[in-house]
């Protein structure tokens, strides 16, 4: 995740989390509403990933994502609203129209089919977390050991694929939890020994957890974020699309990526 900035149009519909694995229905269902009618914008996130969506200490739903979605919704005239999802229900929210799309984290790779996606704008990866004290300092050193990830998320879908395959059947245990706020807490509780999750929020949580962990250098797999929309809604996606490379040419995209330090990872001006 790193280059520049791109603007990863991954927020699909997939039932990934980190977002992103894959789900079994297709986000192609109910016809979405004429874009020049539009007066609100519904973006479906998961409430506890952040830095791209989560709350904050005064109880605000915020994070790189959602403040992009709010320029977004601000300079077409729309009311944004921000809809928490449960990460397994987000192909059903968006193909009933509950959500216009997704935008938290959600990777496009292998879904491209699925969704109508906005044009990339992060480039991410997949890394462990360990605790610091571990002794691990290697994927290797995993042999043996409980490591945890989120249901549906692009981690547990590097971990089930076939090029981590060996790697994998060297756990003692892969156990699937709903957010990585729980998973981060068993770790601490002794009950797992890594935690596999997008590198951008392991920064965030290495950043606000007092140097209990520490992250494993050598990256799990590598994916970018964009957009999710319904499949076939090029209207709205084509106008989102258009504002996010606005909102970089006049400097709010750097200055949002600098606030969640995630300037090493925007990739927007590469597809621009």
């Amino acid at each position: 995740m790193k280059k520049g900035i791109l603007f990863c149009s991954a927020l699909s519909l997939s039932l990934l989390a980190g977002c992103s694995s894959s789900s079994d229905s297709k986000a192609d269902a109910k016809p979405a509403e004429d874009v020049k009618d539009k007066t609100t914008f519904t973006v479906g996130f998961d409430a506890e990933f952040p830095p791209y969506g989560y709350k904050d200490e005064n109880g605000e739903y915020t994070g790189f994502d959602l403040e992009m979605a709010q320029a977004v919704a601000d300079l077409e005239g729309w009311e944004l609203v921000k809809q928490p999802i449960d990460w397994d229900a987000k192909d059903m929210e968006l193909a009933s129209g509950t959500i216009d799309c997704i935008w938290n984290g959600f990777t496009m790779d292998g879904r491209e089919d699925e969704y109508t996606f906005s044009d990339p704008y992060i480039d991410n990866s997949q890394v462990f977390v360990v605790p610091a004290n571990s002794g691990i300092e290697t994927a290797a050193d995993l042999a043996g050991k409980n490591v945890g990830v989120q249901k549906d998320s692009s981690a547990l879908a590097a971990l089930e694929s076939e090029d981590n395959k060996e790697l994998r059947e060297t756990f003692q245990n892969l156990t699937q939890y709903g957010d990585y706020n729980t998973a981060f807490m068993d770790m601490e509780a002794g009950g797992i020994d890594a935690v596999a999750l997008d590198v951008g929020v392991a920064d965030y949580q290495l950043a606000n957890r007092n140097g209990e962990f520490k992250k494993l250098e050598e990256p799990l797999a590598s994916e970018k974020y964009a957009i999710g929309f319904l499949k076939g809604n090029e209207e709205l996606r084509d106008v989102v699309q258009a504002d996010v490379y606005k909102l970089y040419d006049d400097g709010t995209v750097q200055k949002l990526a600098d606030k969640y330090n995630l300037s090493d990872f925007v990739v927007i001006d590469q597809y621009k």
